[in-house]
């Protein structure tokens, strides 16, 4: 059931199908390497404090194992008042200033902060991005991850918006 006023994640560069455009992957012509992508948000929850982003390709596979979800990017401490991250946004958080630059980008499953985008094997991966209103700002020292960003947020959750792209 969707109501006008729940909490939504959205991109405009997601088409109706829910395509990730290749300009954000890693592969392949047209790909821009690491350029993330657009996003927005409406109907925050009320006593918003600050928003939290995870990205993970929830379908990639472990060699030894079952599915293990693959992170693509952690953003922490976004304020309440912006209603968006535009594009190309990672690793410019300080460039770009103001409001955003309270933000900070957490490590990726590669080690580094900001956004990798996929280069898979094959396709028809899901790419869950997944935000966070919190009750709270994180506080989570120098290197955050999505481990660190999942474990801080429990108890302080007010609600979730997902958007799922294929890629």
């Amino acid at each position: 059931m969707a109501s006008g006023d729940e909490f939504r994640l959205t991109s405009p560069e997601i088409d109706h199908e829910g395509r990730l455009p290749r300009k954000y992957t890693g592969e392949g012509q047209g790909a821009k390497k690491n350029i993330s992508p657009p996003l927005e948000w409406y109907n925050l929850p009320q006593g918003t404090k600050s928003l939290a982003l995870v990205v993970q390709d929830i379908d990639a596979p472990d060699p030894k194992g079952p599915l293990v979800p693959w992170t693509h990017w952690v953003v922490v401490n976004i304020p309440p008042t912006l209603k968006k991250l535009p594009e190309g946004f990672s690793g410019k958080e300080e460039e770009v200033g103001g409001e955003y630059g309270e933000i900070k980008e957490g490590n990726n499953d590669w080690k580094v902060p900001g956004w990798r985008g996929p280069m898979l094997p094959n396709h028809g991966h899901r790419i869950e991005f997944k935000l966070y209103a919190l009750d709270d700002d994180l506080h989570l020292g120098h290197k955050v991850t999505k481990d660190k960003v999942l474990e801080a947020i429990k108890g302080h959750v007010l609600g979730e918006a997902v958007l799922i792209a294929i890629f």
